[in-house]
């Protein structure tokens, strides 16, 4: 009796022993493969891109706005995520796959609205069209060796895993911690409303500030935690997030529309659109799949493709 009360208590402390050494412990990069190397040369390709894009969409402007310089900056700000989504690559992570979809698709849309000329002619310059062309283009290809390529699939699933997550799982989190950033940045091109291009009554303005700004902190305080128990594989966490997921895909387009007008709907709404859909989609598709589960000892990866046909 006293000896089983014993063994439990040392295999309990093994357990967090063990679980302890896999939290602190630093993983390496998988062996780089011909695939894994051409997805990670074609990733740097594609920052490069938007840098050359937004200089050339900057350059063509004679008087850049507030509204413009804000963008432009948070294009850009895209290269750093560019930068993650190739250390995912390398270290052969899946969540690189839902990263570089979502990543992929705001920053076609990002690149797109700051193409359209402000003023005059509605077309924008060759030289702006065709960079953009190239980006989307680059952005797309990036996307189908993702999702489609056996060789990028292969190298995605080598790393053994230390608990089991499924994809649209992970979709579901990276969709909905994009929110905080979709509402930043109209709500910073917003606040530059006040002093030039007013379409409201200042109170109005104030208050539809303000209740934008109570959206941003009440998204940033609980997609980080709700989104993380829904990993875990909380209900209560799912039910919170798609709720959520409603609040913002109908409140940020109407107040985009509200502020900034038809041009802010199509500039800034439509991403939230697309992703706020995603995210209670992903949500859908993960329903009674097991997740956050320890895989079977001795059980070799499989690749995603396997584990789909399955």
């Amino acid at each position: 009796m006293i000896g089983g009360v014993v063994n439990e208590g040392i295999s309990e402390r093994g357990g967090w022993r063990t679980t302890l050494r896999d939290a602190v412990r630093l993983e390496r990069p998988l062996p780089p493969t011909l695939a894994s190397r051409r997805l990670r040369r074609l990733i740097a390709l594609t920052a490069v891109a938007v840098v050359v894009v937004e200089a050339l969409n900057l350059l063509s402007v004679d008087e850049p706005g507030f509204s413009l310089l804000v963008r432009t900056m948070w294009a850009l700000l895209r290269v750093i995520g560019f930068l993650f989504l190739m250390r995912a690559v390398r270290y052969g992570r899946s969540v690189a796959r839902p990263f570089g979809l979502i990543l992929a698709v705001t920053t076609v849309f990002a690149v797109a609205r700051l193409a359209q000329p402000r003023e005059g002619s509605l077309i924008p310059q060759p030289a702006v069209i065709a960079g953009f062309v190239v980006l989307a283009v680059l952005c797309a290809a990036v996307v189908w060796l993702l999702f489609k390529s056996p060789a990028v699939d292969e190298h995605l699933s080598a790393r053994p895993m230390r608990r089991h997550v499924p994809g649209w799982v992970l979709t579901a989190r990276v969709a909905v911690l994009a929110y905080g950033a979709l509402l930043l940045i109209p709500f910073l091109v917003a606040i530059g409303t006040l002093f030039d291009g007013r379409r409201l009554p200042l109170p109005v303005t104030l208050v539809l500030l303000v209740t934008w700004f109570a959206l941003f902190l009440a998204v940033g305080f609980v997609v980080p935690f709700g989104s993380f128990f829904v990993v875990v594989g909380k209900t209560w966490a799912r039910w919170l997030i798609g709720a959520l997921s409603v609040v913002v895909l109908i409140a940020q387009p109407v107040l985009c529309y509200s502020l900034l007008g038809l041009d802010g709907l199509l500039r800034d709404g439509v991403p939230m659109i697309i992703t706020a859909l995603l995210g209670p989609y992903a949500l859908h598709r993960s329903r009674g799949l097991e997740t956050w589960v320890r895989p079977h000892r001795g059980t070799p990866p499989v690749p995603a493709s396997s584990r789909e046909s399955a």
